[in-house]
């Protein structure tokens, strides 16, 4: 398949072909009809919008040659400016240039290759043609040559061009952006279909074994999805999409998914689908559901509204911003939100979602040295490139922005005597920031909420700025709710998960020895001097193991002396510690008050 040969088609164009199955190879062909004739540059992304790190793919290129294209199909040398960066030499005629990609990835972020399925985000296999990215750009997806391929199909929102019946062939893109903005996955789907307000939206699910449950999918989707573009378009109920597609990835073990505009890459657990025939645990549904309505969501916030600093994004460089917790934090506020007016989970199931997520926070010593703010700048380095300190440094703008989210549409409510609530906040920012594509500042929210509510709320606004944005205190969520409509209480806890608490400490099953993973800052494990690594062997004399851990803690009293037995480096050591009170953090439960 040449795209090259098509007047038609536009200046750029990429083939891409899953040649080697079983090698977990593509091989990606890049046309460039008018090359920069003082030597056109070449680059491969750093990163993909969505998932902070800096993950250089350019390390998967295996092999790459560049051509003229004609009769002489002369060879041309590309100079190698940096690990993904060329150059071609001055030339004029139009030119092609071959990779070989390893795709091995089976995250939602990268590219996968095998027997069974094919996954690509086009970042991980495309180079950009630096100066031109703004170009329109086809790309044309062969079939595999493989028989047992012979039932695969493409599932992808990109813009149709001219394809076959299962999917393959040429596809439009607006720009260099848009192309990496519609992730593409091949192989056979079960697919479900519906339409929330006219849209058209759809499901193709791959890696379940049995028939999914449609009915069920369907509805529940339908229903998130329906909520969501009425909340941002209560009048018009219009999606800024024409269709939209989730693509689910469905494995023995795995969790996560990645935003694009009018589409979403969802990793699951099997078990987390709902199958005919099949028993169903409905909280690792919900939790399917909830993966759903995030990523559902970041199609307005997020790829649509966006940080200024994010436009345009700069993918050979980390792009910071202060704002994730706005981002990532309201979408992880709203995600569970959607679920229970949407009619999913009750109001019950829904309060204790946000009490995990709040006590999972107090549970974290490093909510007390970074804030929110600071979160959100440096998760390229502290977020996404977590180790055994992570819990007492860092502090998750997910899950503390979710909080934070939650504490604003409470003080929202407050002040306006229930005739506003963060929904109205969403809908202004979605009407000056999401419509016109004009990025916020780093204080853009500043106008947004004195346009909202007034001067009046000047005072809570910067409070909370410098509490709990800027600042680290804890948010006081429980002072803030309506106790006619909202019960708080200390979480009622049993022995056994109280001196957890006090004890701090996280750990894994290390072929029966008890390794510890984190030691929390103030627990009676850093007390005693444990350390990352450290393989337990006895407590006051009895062994230790995953199996037995919660049996022996159990029978552990507050200022009893604990000694304790453990190998560092092979090494025997010995160390003693005691339980306190206050080594436990405070926890929370809430329920509706009637």
């Amino acid at each position: 398949m040449s795209p090259a040969s098509n007047s038609d088609l536009p200046a750029i164009q990429y083939t891409i072909w899953p040649a080697d199955l079983h090698g977990h190879r593509f091989q990606v062909k890049l046309h460039i009809e008018n090359p920069d004739v003082h030597g056109q540059a070449l680059q491969m992304p750093a990163w993909i919008p969505g998932s902070y790190l800096i993950r250089d793919f350019s390390k998967h290129i295996e092999s790459i040659e560049a051509y003229v294209v004609g009769a002489r199909n002369k060879p041309l040398t590309l100079e190698r400016i940096d690990n993904d960066h060329w150059r071609l030499p001055k030339i004029s005629e139009p030119v092609e240039i071959l990779t070989t990609v390893y795709a091995f990835d089976s995250s939602v972020r990268a590219a996968y290759l095998d027997s069974e399925r094919a996954f690509f985000n086009a970042s991980s296999l495309c180079l950009a043609v630096v100066g031109q990215e703004h170009l329109p750009c086809a790309l044309a997806i062969a079939a595999p040559e493989a028989a047992l391929a012979d039932l695969w199909t493409v599932q992808t929102t990109l813009q149709s061009a001219k394809t076959d019946e299962r999917g393959f062939g040429f596809y439009l893109a607006k720009n260099y952006d848009d192309l990496l903005d519609h992730p593409v996955a091949m192989g056979e789907f079960q697919i479900i279909a519906w339409q929330s307000n006219g849209v058209s939206h759809a499901m193709a699910i791959q890696g379940c074994l049995h028939s999914v449950d449609t009915q069920r999918l369907t509805n529940d989707l339908h229903a998130i999805c329906t909520s969501t573009i009425n909340l941002f378009e209560p009048t018009s109920k219009k999606a800024p999409f024409r269709n939209y597609l989730f693509l689910v990835n469905a494995v023995l073990s795995g969790y996560g998914g990645l935003e694009h505009r009018n589409s979403t890459a969802l990793l699951c657990r099997r078990d987390q689908i709902p199958q005919k025939n099949i028993a169903l645990d409905e909280t690792s549904y919900r939790e399917f559901l909830g993966l759903c309505s995030h990523e559902y969501f970041h199609a307005w916030l997020v790829k649509r509204i966006q940080p200024k600093a994010f436009q345009p994004y700069q993918l050979d460089r980390r792009n910071h911003t202060r704002l994730l917790w706005l981002f990532e934090g309201f979408t992880s506020y709203y995600d569970d939100l959607q679920l229970f007016r949407s009619k999913r989970i009750d109001l019950k199931t829904y309060l204790k979602l946000v009490a995990n997520n709040w006590n999972g926070i107090l549970r974290g010593p490093g909510r007390e040295k970074q804030s929110l703010a600071d979160s959100s700048f440096d998760a390229w380095t502290k977020y996404y490139q977590a180790d055994e300190n992570t819990p007492n440094a860092v502090v998750s703008y997910y899950g503390k922005g979710a909080l934070l989210a939650l504490g604003l549409d409470l003080k929202i409510r407050e002040y306006s005597k229930n005739r506003q609530s963060l929904d109205d906040l969403m809908r202004l920012i979605w009407q000056k920031h999401g419509v016109p594509l004009d990025g916020i500042a780093e204080d853009g929210l500043d106008v947004l909420m004195h346009e909202l509510l007034g001067s009046g709320f000047n005072n809570t606004w910067n409070a909370f700025k410098s509490r709990y944005i800027f600042g680290v205190e804890d948010i006081p969520v429980q002072k803030w709710f309506d106790s006619r409509f909202i019960k708080v209480r200390r979480k009622a806890q049993s022995k056994t998960e109280n001196i957890k608490l006090q004890f701090g400490m996280r750990h894994a099953d290390a072929n029966g020895w008890l390794k510890v993973s984190h030691v929390l800052n103030g627990g009676a494990a850093q007390a005693a001097g444990l350390a990352p690594g450290d393989l337990l062997a006895s407590i006051n004399g009895q062994r230790i193991t995953p199996a037995r851990w919660e049996k022996i803690l159990g029978g552990l009293t507050e200022d009893q002396a604990i000694i304790i037995c453990f190998y560092r480096d092979d090494l025997e050591h010995e160390c003693m510690t005691f339980l306190r009170k206050e080594q436990a953090p405070v926890q929370y439960q809430l329920e509706p008050a009637q």
